[in-house]
């Protein structure tokens, strides 16, 4: 332990804070390996992240990229204004609201629920092969996974193919806008879902085996069992993931709706970040796409914030204390 020496020459006791120093220098130390193993994606965040919220001012200006931020004309709400009463905004909002509730109803409990029939699958072997496999599609781009998509609901699909065959006509999946949102919500499960089973996995694991001998010698029956014992175990994890993604609730994505846009039309294809795309890139409106997207942030912040709080008053820890 260093010591501190005083003016007559003898050794103090070290203070508080020296020790406190100390001992988090040697920390830094001993784990400058994993330190310098976070710095590119401490950097990604920083740059791509809270670097680019600077960016939000244009949403307060018509903002010209060849005269720069300076050279631009300051409108402040205008934007905001012109939100209120732009019919292809309210559109974009509509079809996101109706996409995001589709995703956290259906979409959300599905990795719980594949993670559940995972985590009770008796031999290891057979469970990593399953665990593989629904990893695979996490892997594939949404061009991929849309022609996969296209190539078995698609008009001259397999399905419409068996159906024929069976003199029962076709049926109308892909660009039918009376499925869209079904549909894309079935391709995000297929998709995503088994990768995202890793974290239930995870807490699945911590799970004290005893408590389920004690739930069956009591005479539990497999559903009492994942009641009373399972689900009140990982209850905080599904509530810090159910309470981050309210937090994302209006960001479903971009690559696949951007992707089937035109094949519905703009009327049901078009959500918040293709019409920030389309405002900011194809109409050069930079401003007012900044202003949508700033609104959507805002409002993300507002349902994390009131779903932590709702955490807190169930019991749980949330994403952060307040």
């Amino acid at each position: 332990m260093t010591r501190v020496r005083s003016d007559t020459g003898a050794a103090s006791p070290p203070t508080e804070r020296t020790g406190t120093a100390y001992n988090r220098l040697r920390r830094i130390r001993a784990d400058r390996v994993l330190l310098l193993i976070a710095v590119p994606g401490l950097v990604y965040f920083l740059v791509f992240h809270y670097g680019a919220m600077f960016g939000n001012v244009l949403a307060f200006m018509n903002y010209v990229p060849f005269l720069g931020i300076s050279g631009s004309e300051w409108v402040g709400l205008a934007h905001f204004e012109r939100m209120l009463t732009d019919p292809g905004f309210w559109n974009a909002v509509r079809n996101t609201l109706t996409i995001a509730v589709l995703q956290l109803v259906f979409f959300f409990p599905a990795p719980l629920a594949l993670a559940l029939l995972l985590h009770s699958i008796v031999g290891d072997t057979v469970r990593k092969f399953v665990q593989s496999v629904v990893y695979l599609p996490h892997f594939l781009s949404w061009v991929i996974v849309l022609a996969l998509f296209q190539q078995m609901l698609g008009g001259a699909g397999v399905v419409n193919g068996w159906l024929s065959d069976l003199g029962a006509g076709s049926i109308s999946i892909i660009g039918n806008p009376d499925a869209y949102g079904p549909l894309v919500v079935a391709q995000l499960v297929w998709k995503e879902c088994g990768w995202a089973t890793i974290i239930f996995l995870a807490a699945l694991s911590q799970v004290d085996e005893q408590q389920y001998e004690a739930a069956a010698i009591d005479g539990a029956s497999w559903g009492r069992r994942l009641w009373h014992v399972t689900l009140p175990a990982i209850r905080p994890v599904i509530v810090l993931l159910l309470v981050l993604r309210l937090g994302e609730f209006l960001s479903i994505g971009f690559e696949q709706f951007f992707l089937q846009r035109q094949s519905v039309g703009p009327e049901t294809g078009e959500v918040l970040e293709t019409f920030v795309y389309f405002t900011a890139f194809a109409g050069g409106d930079f401003g007012y796409a900044a202003a949508v997207g700033l609104f959507k942030g805002v409002i993300g912040v507002v349902l994390i914030h009131t779903a932590n709080k709702v955490a807190h008053r169930l019991g749980e820890q949330g994403v952060y204390k307040a």
